[in-house]
This record gives structure tokens, sequence and C-alpha cells, in this order.
């Protein structure tokens, strides 16, 4: 006679009624904390904050002097035949614009200032303002005109330049150091005058800027300047 299987349904829902209240399972889904970081700018940058020694020093490095950045200009080791070797340079403040020589102590520790560097291009003037756009973002920046400086002599709408901020404010901009431009008034080119040939003239380029050029040098000519120092380099 075959045998009667039997099940208790009461001991196994006890079964599941224990691994429930083990598991303590929740009648909704679990949200996990978040952590909201700030929201970061369209070019994320990494602060620099370190000290520098004076004999690291060359033109061009950014450094803070009594709290104010400021810009190498010059410089030169001096190492005397008596006392101790030192530093001679011309400093240039990028708040003021005031021009200065100061020494170092060779060996001595020097605060680099954090100048942070951005390219935007210059779009168009607005009235006294000057109006740069970042490309990836869009966000636009005006400078006025005092900022700018005699600048405006090499800068072309469609140019693009280094802004130059320091604790979060713009303090300078850099133009190219070669720049493009067109030549709109000039005593036309005698016959017979060549690249090669001596002699030069003034001629007016379409930024409004007088630059030296060559005889050969016409109107409509495209010309590359040094916008450092507002030489004639060569013909486009």
């Amino acid at each position: 006679m075959a045998g009667t299987a039997t099940f208790n349904v009461s001991s196994s829902s006890s079964i599941f009624s224990r691994t429930s209240s083990l598991l303590k399972l929740p009648s909704r889904p679990s949200v996990l904390p978040m952590c909201f970081l700030p929201k970061t700018l369209s070019r994320p940058r990494i602060c620099r904050i370190y000290a520098l020694s004076s004999n690291d020093i060359k033109v061009g490095t950014n450094i803070e002097v009594d709290g104010a950045p400021w810009r190498v200009l010059e410089f030169l080791h001096v190492k005397p035949g008596k006392g101790a070797a030192f530093v001679r340079t011309k400093l240039r403040n990028y708040i003021t614009g005031n021009t200065v020589e100061k020494t170092f102590r060779a060996g001595s520790t020097i605060d680099e200032a954090d100048v942070f560097k951005e390219s935007k291009q210059f779009t168009y003037k607005d009235g006294s303002q000057f109006v740069f756009m970042d490309l990836s973002t869009f966000e636009e920046t005006r400078l006025n005109e005092s900022d700018v400086g005699n600048k405006t002599k090499w800068l072309k709408e469609g140019m693009d330049c280094n802004l130059l901020s320091w604790k979060g404010k713009i303090i300078d901009f850099d133009l190219p150091i070669t720049v493009q431009l067109t030549v709109v008034d000039v005593d036309p080119g005698v016959k017979g005058d060549t690249a090669s040939g001596g002699g030069s003239k003034p001629a007016t380029v379409d930024t409004g800027a007088v630059v030296i050029v060559p005889l050969f040098v016409n109107v409509g000519d495209e010309i590359l300047v040094d916008s450092r120092t507002g030489q004639y380099m060569s013909r486009a």
C-alpha cells in the first residue's frame, strides 16, 4: 500500500516568516546617500600654491610680492667677487601696471602667483568694452578700454587671446606673439624696390596702428607684426 506524503504548510510558512524578519527587506528601494560636489567650471583647473627659488626666475615667471601678483620682465644672476650672489629683476605689477626693479638673494624662497590662463576669442567691441568669448561654453568676458590699454593697436576681431586671472579676477591678457594685419594706407612702392632692398616707410594697418615697413609694401598687403615690439616681421 502506497504511503501518503504529508506537508506541514504552517511550518514552511513560519520559515519564510523568520527569513523575512531576518532580512528586513524594505517596502521600497533604498536610496543611497549622495555626495554633492560643487558645480565645476567649463574648464576645471588645479590650484597651484607653492614656492620657488630665486634661482628659478626667468622672463614670464609670475611671483607674488607684498600680496600682489608680478610678472618678471627681465632678470640677471649676479655673482660678485665679494659678498653673496643675488638675482636682479625688473617686475611689472599686474594690478597697477607699475614697473619696478627688485633684487632677491640667490637661493631665497619666493611665492609663486597663482595666475590662471584661459584662451578666449575677441569677438566684438560693445561701446567702450571689449568682448571675449569662450568658444566651448559661449561665456562672455568683458574688459574695459583701461584694461586693454595700448594692446588695442594689435587686437582684431576673431583673434584668440589668453586671459589671465588671479584670485578670480581678470588682471591681464596676452595677444598672440605674431599678428597678421592688413595695410590700409602707405606711400606706394617705388619701381625697383624689392624684398632685399633697403629703406623703410610708415604704414597704417587695419587696427589703426602705424608700423614701419620696407619700401616694397603696398596698400592691401597682409603683413606679420610682433605684438610685443610692434616691429614688422614679413609679408604674410
